[in-house]
């Protein structure tokens, strides 16, 4: 019986994928597509919930099969992430008018990230005292008693770091390494690899004109050829979405989610005032605010549902590029360090609320302006540090609590919601690398306001 119950899920699957290629035939938008795909994955993920029993053999099963069009996805965008970062950085540099813009570029958008995570510190610490967030009052089941003594045992390997060293593991020793993902730092360590070609290329072009245009001509090529992968592999964004979705949903610890309510509505209410701040800055800059929400909206519903920032790079360069006007070698650095530094739901908002939620358990009040001012200078710090250890969230609470003398077992607490809040972050920093991107943009005066402007840029260039 099982087996039915199985093989009827995958026919329900494979029926809704018909209905995205059949959208896709009549030349539906792109943006439609999409977030039909997220509408249709919470309905079968809701689907799945209802129908059968959490964690049975029928559900692991079907996520099991659905991982394929879902994590698969991810797999693919994974797969051209490296490649996409090499080609597009040192093509950008090597058609660099001044080589003086790169110092430029790489400071602003590194300021911005970093800034902007700051500010996110201040909307969590906000948000855990508004809603009066104590970590005393959640009880800890074996689950998270295993969690908080897991973070216990990585803290050790996070302290053997120091920000210095973290800083000094950026520089790519070996660059072969790096482009199979090995090390946490693999992505900056790549991008400063490409930066350091591109920039010799510029040296050989004064020197050598002959062999720079040989390599130019080579790099252009190698450059078409990787855009159309990634064009290619973009057009399965909305299948995509609809397995990510409908396995989370599914896998959805809903008693979970009951039970830490408080906290999960806290986040979600400190990440949507962080968009908003986002749209304000946009809107401060000159720029019409919703025009690039609606045109950031089809990567953030990727990221929401994915999980992965990194995952979210294509997607993030294509519509920074193309929907927004932004130059290409900025979309490609914003991008790029926006997946490690400063970022937002990740290193913002999440240690900060942490900090102000296990304070009150060790006696300190969180609202003292000593603590709110060390909070905020140490979120700064490992917003960019954080990328020198990998792991994102956890990592970046390790750090911030270590840092504040706070226990970072009581971390463990919120293991049940972790993907559920998890999902709202991702989508946060994807967007604080887009807007750090295009405010770059804009101050170097490098956007193209006829293509931010205008509504159907994404669909007329990419044809996705």
């Amino acid at each position: 019986m099982n087996t039915l119950f199985i093989l009827l899920n995958i026919i329900i699957m494979l029926a809704l994928i018909g209905l995205l290629f059949y959208m896709q035939k009549k030349h539906v938008s792109f943006s439609k597509r999409v977030f039909t795909g997220l509408g249709l994955g919470i309905l079968l993920g809701t689907f799945l919930q209802l129908a059968y029993e959490p964690g049975s053999v029928v559900v692991t099963t079907t996520t099991d099969w659905f991982n394929i069009v879902g994590r698969g996805y991810v797999s693919l965008l994974m797969m051209i992430v490296i490649p996409l970062i090499m080609v597009s950085i040192i093509q950008s540099i090597i058609n660099l008018e001044k080589s003086s813009d790169l110092g430029k570029m790489s400071a602003w958008i590194i300021g911005i990230l970093v800034a902007t995570a700051m500010v996110a510190a201040v909307v969590g610490i906000g948000a855990a005292s508004i809603f009066n967030l104590d970590a005393s009052q959640i009880e800890a089941g074996q689950a998270e008693s295993d969690r908080g003594l897991a973070l216990e045992e990585r803290l050790g390997t996070v302290q053997d770091l120091t920000i210095p060293q973290q800083i000094l593991s950026f520089i790519p020793s070996n660059p072969f390494l790096d482009m199979t993902g090995a090390r946490a730092t693999s992505t900056i360590a790549v991008v400063i690899f490409s930066i350091i070609v591109g920039i010799a290329v510029l040296g050989v072009r004064r020197k050598q004109p002959k062999q720079a245009k040989v390599f130019v001509d080579w790099m252009n090529a190698i450059y078409a050829i990787v855009m159309r992968i990634v064009t290619l592999i973009l057009r399965l964004t909305p299948y995509g979405i609809l397995g990510l979705m409908a396995n989370t949903v599914a896998n959805t610890n809903v008693a979970g989610i009951l039970e830490l309510g408080k906290f999960v509505g806290a986040s979600y209410i400190a990440l949507l005032a962080m968009f908003i701040i986002h749209l304000i800055v946009v809107g401060l800059f000159g720029l019409n605010p919703f025009t690039f929400l609606r045109k950031v909206l089809p990567v953030l519903g990727f990221a929401f549902t994915s999980r992965s920032s990194a995952g979210t790079i294509p997607l993030n360069i294509q519509a920074q590029k193309n929907s927004l006007g932004v130059d290409q070698g900025i979309a490609n650095m914003s991008a790029s360090f926006g997946a490690t530094i400063g970022q937002n739901g990740c290193a913002g908002i999440y240690p900060a609320m942490l900090a102000v939620m296990i304070a009150p358990s060790q006696g300190i009040d969180p609202l003292s302006p000593g603590f709110i001012v060390q909070l905020i200078l140490i979120v700064g710090v490992a917003s960019f540090g954080i990328a020198g250890v990998g792991g994102g969230a956890t990592f970046a609470a390790l750090i911030v609590l270590s840092s504040m003398n706070l226990p970072v077992a009581l971390a463990g607490l919120l293991i049940s919601v972790e993907p559920l809040i998890d999902m709202g972050r991702t989508a946060l920093n994807v967007n604080g690398a887009m807007v750090s991107g295009t405010l770059t943009s804009r101050i170097m005066n490098k956007l193209n306001i006829k293509t931010f402007n205008n509504p159907d840029a994404i669909e007329r260039e990419t044809g996705l």
